[in-house]
């Protein structure tokens, strides 16, 4: 039988939900999933004295031959609040259900020669496959740290904002489903390659931001400047701003002030940004820029029509429960002057 899980087909059908994958949370909600490899019965000595040090429980990727050579260390884990899990080949859970007493009902995926019979299996047995972790932390999500980086890496999470807990323990945990399949794709294909060419600098690392910006050598018309005057170009990181506002529109306007803050110090502090001479944005959410000081502008209507499209292909997407109160995109600009001033 072959080996799914090194070809293409295996991690498209688990993004879409197959044999019972999860997803995450709330995409608004700090709340972030830790999970910790442990392989040797020294890492697990080392990670259960790092979060016991900074009173963070995490679920536990656990090989399955520590239920034999150091039960007492998972009985140990289990006592102190955490979700012991699997990883590896999915064998020997009977065994890690003994040493732990629990049950054992998440399996980490990476690194492991599963096929469909396997993972099959697991799904008989009540076991559900982890999705794959972020590079990065993301509000909802799941982020797989190491045991020898976790005395580093806690202190950071919380100061971004961040609540690490275990998987289980995510609010709004789900199932995956197709769209998360297309979302996926759609960053992949659509918006990462933007990124890459338009050299967007990424602001949204603190778990309530929600700010992309990037340099412009050229003006986007009506801005009312010189052909090659350098500006910088505001993006919403959209599935987060969605998120925060499902949850309280009051979280949502509170963050997007914040992220301000964020951009009037990359003005100040990244050198692609140095030069720049005004602060815009293209977008249907221009009721709160014109609040914080922004000046509208309206598009040229072929300019309108085209972003008009592109907004709603996002919403389409990203599965925006209801359109924004305006319906035609607006440019919203300021001055850097007038921005720092103000935001900086």
């Amino acid at each position: 039988m072959p080996v799914f899980s090194r070809s293409l087909i295996l991690p498209s059908l688990l993004r879409a939900g197959a044999f019972g994958t999860l997803y995450g949370g709330a995409p608004g909600d700090p709340h972030v999933g830790l999970t910790v490899p442990v392989q040797q019965a020294s890492e697990l000595e080392g990670a259960l004295a790092a979060l016991a040090g900074a009173k963070i429980q995490a679920t536990l990727l656990v090989a399955a031959a520590l239920a034999r050579t150091a039960p007492e260390l998972l009985r140990a884990a289990a006592e102190a609040g955490h979700e012991i899990a699997g990883s590896g080949h999915p064998t020997g859970i009977s065994g890690l259900e003994a040493a732990a007493r629990q049950p054992v009902t998440l399996w980490a995926l990476e690194g492991a020669a599963l096929t469909r019979a396997n993972l099959a299996a697991l799904r008989r047995g009540g076991v559900q496959p982890l999705p794959f972790p972020q590079a990065a932390a993301q509000p909802g999500q799941i982020l797989r740290v190491l045991p020898a980086d976790l005395t580093a890496a806690l202190p950071d999470l919380l100061a971004l904002g961040y609540r690490p807990v275990p998987v289980g323990a995510v609010p709004g945990l789900r199932h995956a489903t197709p769209r998360d399949l297309l979302i996926y794709g759609y960053s992949r294909t659509v918006e990462d390659r933007f990124a890459r060419e338009h050299h967007v600098i990424d602001l949204a690392q603190r778990a309530d931001a929600v700010m992309r910006v990037a340099p412009r050598s050229e003006v986007m018309p009506p801005l009312p400047l010189p052909p090659h005057t350098p500006t910088a170009e505001l993006h919403l990181h959209s599935p987060r701003i969605v998120g925060i506002n499902a949850r309280s529109s009051l979280a949502a306007y509170r963050a997007y002030q914040r992220s301000l803050k964020d951009v009037a110090l990359a003005l100040h502090t990244r050198p692609e940004l140095a030069s720049a001479q005004a602060v815009y944005a293209v977008t249907l959410f221009h009721g709160p820029l014109e609040k914080s000081g922004f000046a509208l502008l309206d598009l040229p209507p072929q300019q309108a029509r085209w972003f008009g499209v592109g907004f709603r292909l996002l919403r389409a997407v990203y599965g925006t429960p209801k359109p924004p109160s305006e319906a035609t995109p607006k440019m919203a600009w300021m001055t850097r002057e007038a921005f720092l001033a103000r935001h900086g």
